[in-house]
């Protein structure tokens, strides 16, 4: 049975949070090579980390695979963690919000590739072609939208919007205080607005 498998749930228990100083040091260790450490880490955040992706992803098979990309992306990035921008979790945190999302999105592109081979052999109106463009292109126009926020941003939103989470259950997740959270969530809407062309 994989390790990630006997988690069922995001919120970790006391004893399974660890301080944000340990896990810096535990990150930097890591970043020198330092299996040990790397292997202490894992421990100390596995259960936060495989609860975020299992409950954007659902499938558990699915979930353990993107738990194990994401560890891998931690150990061969960890010497890019900047603790001036972020704490150790929020940036593991949001490394594995977006491995979850990218799965998500590429299992739905699949179903929609799947989709249009079904329906090729099948009479489509002008009007559901036309339908169909313009929703490809707002959606396109989102993610380039997305694209133009700031990693903080995009992630506290991502998690906000697309995962369905509270403000208090962001600000929990990215080890971040509420008012942070909030202004994350705000600025970053802000920010889509403007790029996006809405008025108010």
């Amino acid at each position: 049975m994989s390790r990630f498998s006997v988690v069922s749930s995001g919120e970790p228990s006391p004893e399974e949070t660890a301080g944000p100083a340990l896990l810096a040091a535990l990150l930097r260790r890591a970043a020198g090579g330092d299996e040990a450490a790397f292997a202490e880490l894992y421990d100390e955040v596995s259960p936060r980390l495989y609860g975020l992706v299992r409950r954007v992803v659902r499938d558990p098979a699915q979930s353990e695979e993107v738990a194990q990309e994401v560890f891998l992306e931690i150990w061969r990035h960890s010497a890019r963690f900047d603790p001036a921008r972020g704490s150790a979790l929020s940036w593991m945190m949001t490394i594995a919000h977006r491995r979850a999302v990218d799965r998500v999105r590429s299992a739905e592109a699949a179903r929609g590739r799947d989709d249009s081979y079904g329906a090729a052999t099948h009479d489509v109106s002008h009007d559901s072609t036309a339908e169909a463009v313009v929703q490809r292109l707002d959606a396109e126009r989102v993610h380039r939208a997305l694209d133009t926020l700031t990693e903080a941003q995009r992630g506290a939103l991502e998690l906000a919007y697309l995962s369905g989470y509270t403000h208090t259950e962001v600000a929990t997740l990215l080890d971040l205080p509420l008012g942070t959270a909030k202004t994350r969530i705000r600025d970053g809407l802000i920010r889509l607005r403007d790029t996006l062309g809405v008025t108010s």
